[in-house]
């Protein structure tokens, strides 16, 4: 797996890339924004590891512009997982990163050994095999198939209902916003209006949660998240 390291400090640029390298990637790295979107277009990286706080373009417009050059629906291409590396931890910071479609933010200082675990969950749930069985409580869900089943009763589903249930499920236990869900599961952002995720969500429930527990939980002011019964 290739990384591109993001970073405008030198030695936090290097301890990471050395630290990655020691993890077993291939590492790229970059210390301005202009030049992580140089890097991005010669290597086309798995991921990249991405500063808010960089001297030119911001990660923020790093990203957006990264998305406008590589659409998820780029042939070959795939959409590049971002995780966000920054000092700032400001609820809203957190918001605009995870609503331009940023899959982690880590927030310095940081633990190197988490922040590579979490850049392999990021791995795995973006890269991982699309037709594995998805379970979670008593629900669940054949990609291969096209079959959804809770205590194993079949569940029917319209075509948006399933990429909607399947993002979520492969993100079980993780918050995703609307942002996210907009242009993973429809790949067009309806004009900014997530409206269109609010009511697919209630057509999920409806159809999940009939005499079980409550599945999808609302996180308020940032999306969604999909978990299992607490015990």
């Amino acid at each position: 797996m290739n990384l591109l390291v993001v970073d405008d400090e030198p030695i936090v640029r290097e301890l990471l890339c050395a630290a990655l390298r020691h993890a077993g990637f291939t590492v790229d790295s970059a210390g301005t924004g202009q030049e992580a979107l140089e890097r991005a277009r010669e290597v086309s990286p798995d991921l990249v590891l991405l500063d808010v706080m960089l001297p030119d373009l911001d990660g923020f417009e790093v990203i957006r512009r990264l998305r406008e050059h590589r659409p998820a629906s780029t042939p070959g291409a795939g959409h590049v997982p971002v995780v966000f590396l920054t000092a700032r931890d400001a609820t809203q910071d957190k918001i605009a990163g995870l609503g331009l479609g940023g899959d982690d933010y880590v927030t310095k200082p940081f633990d190197l050994e988490e922040l590579i675990a979490r850049i392999r969950a990021v791995l795995r749930r973006t890269s991982g095999d699309p037709t594995a069985l998805l379970r979670v409580a008593d629900l669940e869900l054949d990609p291969d198939g096209v079959q959804t089943t809770r205590a194993g009763e079949a569940i029917r589903l319209s075509p948006t209902e399933f990429r909607l249930l399947h993002y979520l499920m492969a993100n079980a236990g993780r918050t995703v916003s609307k942002g996210q869900i907009l242009q993973r599961v429809w790949d067009y952002d309806f004009n900014g209006d997530t409206g269109i995720v609010d009511t697919y969500i209630s057509y999920l429930r409806r159809k999940m949660d009939n005499g079980g527990p409550k599945l999808i939980h609302t996180v308020h002011g940032i999306g969604y998240v999909l978990r299992g019964p607490k015990t």
